[in-house]
C-alpha cells in the first residue's frame, strides 16, 4: 500500500485501520511499523503518530548509484552460484515475459519486475545482499510509481530482464552483470526525463 503509494505519502498511518483492514493483532501491526520504519517507508512522531514518508524525488541519484554498483555484482553472482532450481524458476520467469507484456498492464510488469530481482537477488546465494537491495528496490520502486504514467521504458526493460535471465540460466556472468548495469541506468534516466 506504501509502496505503490495507495497510502500516499504524507497521509497519517492509523494502527487500528491496518489491524481492521488486515485482519492482524496490534503487535504484528506495530512489528511491521517498526519494520518500515527502518526501511524508511514510514515516518514516527512520538506523541504525534505515524506518517508515510515523503517520496524524494531527490533519492534516486543515491538509490540508482547503490543499485547500480550492488545489483550488477549480485547478477554476477547469481549467474555464477545458480544452481539447477535458480535456473528452472529464471525459465519459468523468462517464459512469462511475453505474456504479460503482451497484455500492456504496468502493474503487471512491475509484480513480474520485482519478482524477477527478487530471484536474481536469491540466486546470488549472499541472504545479506538479498536483504539490503530488497530494501533498495522497494524505495526506488515508490519513485516508479510516481512516474508510472509517464514512463516510456517497459519495453527496454522486458527486453533487459530476458537478458538478465538468460544469462543467468547460461552462467555468464559478464553478460549479467553488464546488462543488470544498463538496466538500472536506463531506468535512472527514464524517471529522469519524466521528472
Amino acid at each position: 500500500m506504501i509502496v505503490t503509494l495507495e497510502l500516499a505519502p504524507g497521509s497519517p498511518v492509523s494502527e487500528r485501520e491496518l489491524m481492521e483492514r488486515l485482519g492482524l493483532g496490534r503487535t504484528p501491526v506495530r512489528e511491521a511499523l517498526r519494520t518500515l520504519a527502518q526501511e524508511k517507508l514510514v515516518e514516527v512522531y512520538p506523541r504525534r503518530g505515524i506518517v508515510v514518508s515523503p517520496v524524494d524525488v531527490g533519492d534516486l541519484a543515491s538509490l540508482s548509484e547503490v543499485r547500480i554498483t550492488l545489483e550488477s555484482f549480485v547478477a554476477r553472482r547469481a549467474a555464477e552460484r545458480a544452481n539447477d532450481d535458480d535456473r528452472g524458476v529464471a525459465r519459468s520467469l523468462l517464459a512469462e515475459l511475453p505474456q504479460v507484456a503482451a497484455v500492456d498492464d504496468e502493474r503487471a510488469l512491475i509484480e513480474l519486475d520485482q519478482r524477477i530481482h527478487r530471484h536474481v537477488y536469491r540466486c546470488a546465494h549472499n541472504s545479506y545482499l538479498e536483504s539490503t537491495l530488497n530494501e533498495y528496490y522497494m524505495l526506488t520502486l515508490r519513485i516508479w510509481f510516481v512516474a508510472l504514467d509517464r514512463v516510456a521504458r517497459l519495453d527496454d526493460a522486458v527486453t533487459e530482464h530476458g537478458e538478465i535471465l538468460q544469462a543467468i540460466i547460461d552462467g555468464d556472468a559478464g553478460r549479467a552483470e553488464d546488462v543488470m548495469r544498463r538496466h538500472i541506468e536506463g531506468f535512472e534516466r527514464a524517471i529522469r526525463a519524466v521528472l
